[in-house]
């Protein structure tokens, strides 16, 4: 039965790269975002959800039965089997969990005035490459999430905001927004685009 349902969950999530960006992640802390030009511009840099239709098709009885048990193991594991707390902490930061949403929100406060908000989605993505090292044989899949970090002052300073992507192996940083206290865009990062590897990340 383990067996089965694995090989169950494994169809659900072999998917084409991004091609499963969850509705109801980073966008919905974007959709919230009091600055429409700016909201705008960060939708448009985060990954598209797809939408697919469904399809009716009949099932064979040996399809039919097979969904029942999945379905009543399902059922099953959600009533009897002991929930597992979510994480509070990691590391330094706060984590803040979000029932029934696929991201979650991180705080922590660097030094007396600075505070950093980082929300994060579950894996968004993936892509595939070539194995490395003794057994080189076949593919390694390399999952993808997308993190969108504020960091603010107590003082008159402007916020920060970074729409980031991140790898197993590095942190991408897509856009910079320097923003005033009301949230309205300063001026736009001009600079060179950039990416931080994992030895780069004890900042944070």
């Amino acid at each position: 039965m383990a067996r089965l349902i694995r090989t169950a969950r494994t169809a659900r999530t072999a998917l084409p790269f991004f091609s499963r960006c969850a509705s109801k992640t980073l966008v919905n802390a974007v959709e919230r975002h009091p600055n429409p030009p700016l909201r705008n511009a960060i939708s448009a840099s985060l990954f598209h959800s797809r939408h697919y239709a469904s399809e009716a098709f009949s099932q064979s009885p040996m399809e039919a039965n097979i969904l029942r048990i999945i379905r009543n193991e399902v059922e099953y594991q959600s009533e009897y089997a002991p929930p597992q707390q979510p994480a509070t902490k990691f590391e330094s930061f706060t984590v803040q969990d979000r029932p029934g949403e696929q991201w979650i929100t991180m705080r922590r406060r660097f030094g007396d005035s600075e505070d950093i908000k980082i929300e994060v989605t579950m894996f968004d993505g993936y892509e595939t490459a070539p194995k490395t090292g003794d057994d080189s044989s076949g593919e390694d899949v390399r999952l993808h999430l997308s993190m969108l970090v504020d960091i603010t002052k107590g003082d008159d300073s402007k916020d920060l905001e970074f729409l980031c992507s991140a790898w197993p192996d590095r942190l991408e940083v897509q856009k910079v927004y320097v923003l005033e206290r009301d949230r309205m865009p300063a001026k736009p990062y001009m600079g060179p685009d950039f990416s931080l590897s994992p030895w780069d990340w004890d900042w944070w």
